[in-house]
C-alpha cells in the first residue's frame, strides 16, 4: 500500500520548515567532563496530526560509533507556545515548555520535568534557523553545577 504524505496540520504549519532530515556536527562541554565533538542527525516528521515527531542520533566523528539517541514529540499551539517531550537512550526523560517565534524562526524551551535522572536537575534548549541551517544550544544544570551550556550544533537539511 502506497503511503502519501498527509497535509500539514495548521498547528504544525508555522514550524513546517523543520520537517525533514538535518545532519551536521556538534560539540559538547561541561565542567565535569572532557570536551567532545560529534556527528548528528535529526529528523522531524508529521502524520497530519497537531504534533511533530522528533528523532535524534549522534556518533563519534573519528570512528562513526554510536553515542546518544533520543526521540519525542513537539506539540506547537496556535498561540506560539510549544510543549516538547523527549526520551533519551540514557533513560532520562524531559518535559519542556516554551515558545516559538515564526518571524525569527526560533524555538525556546525550558524543562518542566527531568525524570529518571540522578544528577540532571534542569535543561533548556534553543533552536534557531539561520541562513537555512538549523542550530541549537542545550543548557543543563546538575546537583553540583548551575545551568550552563552543554551541547551546541549546526545542521544542514538533506
Amino acid at each position: 500500500m502506497a503511503t502519501e504524505t498527509p497535509p500539514v496540520h495548521p498547528f504544525v504549519a508555522p514550524l513546517s520548515y523543520l520537517l525533514g532530515t538535518w545532519r551536521g556536527q556538534g560539540e559538547g562541554e561541561y565542567p565535569t567532563i572532557p570536551s567532545f565533538r560529534y556527528g548528528e542527525e535529526i529528523r522531524f516528521s508529521h502524520s497530519g496530526k497537531p504534533v511533530i515527531a522528533y528523532t535524534q542520533k549522534t556518533w563519534k566523528l573519528e570512528t562513526g560509533d554510536p553515542m546518544h539517541a533520543e526521540s519525542g514529540f513537539f506539540r506547537p499551539k496556535p498561540d506560539g507556545s510549544i510543549e516538547v517531550v523527549i526520551a533519551q537512550s540514557s533513560g532520562l526523560v524531559e518535559v519542556q515548555k516554551g515558545a516559538y517565534n515564526v518571524d525569527k524562526q526560533t524555538i525556546t524551551l525550558k524543562s518542566e520535568l527531568v525524570g529518571n535522572a540522578s544528577k540532571v536537575k534542569e535543561t533548556s534548549r534553543g533552536f534557531e534557523l539561520v541562513d537555512g541551517k538549523l542550530s541549537y544550544v542545550v543548557h543543563m544544570s546538575t546537583t553540583t553545577q548551575h545551568l550552563q551550556p552543554h551541547l551546541k550544533a549546526t545542521l544542514e537539511k538533506l
